[in-house]
């Protein structure tokens, strides 16, 4: 009550102070009183001024500091003043967690769409908005089910049982997208969207592996187990039993080679890249190439090897001869008998390093040129089966070229033969400098 009590003291000296001054002029009692009147105006019209500073700053707060007077308005201003500040800092911290929020739900990898009353659009993020094809500006407060038309999604949403999540294409046909709904607050949903492309993709080709290699075992096996049969059941010559013993062989021999080539594989995928400080002479690696196509063509095909012994290649000692041998082998298979098979090495221009190899077979379809080096793709799976091909071989040196920071280069024409050329960067290739003569070095010296 001191605000009260101080007021109050004001009126009073405002009506003697009024008094007084009229009391000077006339010491009727008509004046005093009149006097007296005069200054307990002029103190009501101050303190309606004071009032009226205050209700002015509180219609706009913002724009300047709460009038600093003594009194009722003073401390009125000075609490509405505190009370003001403190509910825009309360403001502040909220608006800066909400960015924070939405900040961190932009930078997640997955779509975030907020949905209102009758499924309007809210907000969403980027990610979102790619999923479905919206703009998050130009399509907020609208329906959703009017813009993304998935008969899958629409049923999803409308029905209102969200335990699990829906599978659908997504609206521009570029992958496939899973979607959860949540409902929170009242009457609104959180739809959660996942692009699962890359997963659906990865478990497409672990089925196709699966079957590919079940497929690959089964035949040697279905061949052995009737020789196996014919072994048990009848009598056989000499001859016909030596012959049934080599055919068995053959079949374990490609089941191994299987084996052993899916075991690359697994072993390329799972390890780290190669070294790029250990040096290889590329003239070795050819040689040994050279020695089993000499072997596995057995005087059917002409071979030529141009090698260069000056030159080295950083890298897997065992990756390259596997990739490269893998080629030489592929060509001395589909090229047919009296053929030409030409490998060679050289140096680009820009430095990169090329090995290539060139035969005259069979050629191959443009239309299968993509798919070459996908695991046991074959244009003709009769063919490969009956050359021992497992189709591995070219995924085989697509991986290590890859893992060396090159390429594997295809190109064929049917009739025309094909080129497969494995192009490492020039990081990964140095030349040998000669040794230095030493009847130079003593001249020099001397």
């Amino acid at each position: 009550m001191g605000w009260l009590s101080g007021r109050a003291a004001i009126v009073v000296m405002a009506v003697l102070l009024g008094g007084a001054a009229a009391s000077l002029i006339s010491t009727s009692a008509l004046s005093v009183l009149f006097g007296g009147a005069i200054g307990a105006a002029c103190a009501a019209a101050a303190d309606a001024a004071r009032g009226l500073r205050v209700l002015r700053w509180l219609n706009h707060p913002s724009d300047r500091d709460a009038p600093r007077d003594a009194g009722l308005w003073g401390e009125i201003a000075y609490f509405a003043e505190r009370a003001l500040r403190t509910h825009e800092r309360i403001a502040q911290q909220e608006q800066w967690r909400l960015a924070q929020f939405l900040a961190a739900m932009e930078a997640s990898p997955n779509g975030f769409l907020l949905l209102g009353a009758n499924d309007r659009i809210e907000w969403c993020n980027a990610v979102a908005a790619e999923h479905f094809g919206l703009d998050p500006q130009r399509d907020r407060d609208q329906r959703v089910t009017n813009l993304v038309r998935a008969p899958a999604f629409v049923h999803y949403l409308q029905q209102g049982r969200w335990e699990e999540s829906v599978t659908f294409p997504e609206p521009r046909g570029r992958g496939t997208l899973s979607v959860l709904v949540r409902s929170y607050g009242d009457d609104q949903k959180l739809v959660l969207s996942q692009d699962i492309t890359a997963r659906e993709q990865a478990e497409a080709m672990r089925r196709d592996f699966v079957a590919n290699v079940s497929h690959e075992i089964r035949t040697p096996l279905t061949v052995l187990a009737g020789f196996i049969e014919t072994l048990a059941n009848l009598p056989l010559s000499e001859v016909e039993r030596r012959r049934v013993l080599l055919l068995m062989g053959q079949q374990a021999a490609r089941m191994q080679t299987l084996v052993a080539d899916l075991l690359t594989l697994a072993t390329l995928e799972g390890s780290p890249r190669p070294p790029a400080d250990r040096w290889i002479a590329i003239g070795r690696l050819l040689a040994q190439a050279e020695v089993d196509a000499a072997a596995l063509s057995a005087g059917r095909h002409t071979l030529q090897f141009e090698r260069d012994d000056a030159v080295q290649v950083a890298g897997n000692e065992n990756e390259l001869a596997s990739a490269i041998g893998n080629l030489v082998n592929n060509a001395v298979r589909y090229t047919p008998d009296g053929g030409r098979i030409t490998v060679a090495w050289q140096v680009r221009p820009d430095g990169a390093g090329e090995l290539s190899v060139t035969d005259t077979g069979i050629g191959i379809e443009r239309e299968h040129h993509a798919r070459l080096t996908e695991r046991f793709y074959r244009v003709d799976s009769s063919r490969s089966r009956d050359t021992g091909g497992t189709g591995l071989g070219l995924s085989i040196a697509k991986h290590v070229a890859q893992r060396h920071g090159g390429e594997l280069e295809i190109r064929s024409e049917p009739g025309k033969g094909s080129v497969f050329r494995i192009v490492l960067p020039a990081t990964r290739v140095r030349y040998l400098e000669p040794a230095p003569d030493p009847r130079k070095l003593a001249a020099d010296a001397a």
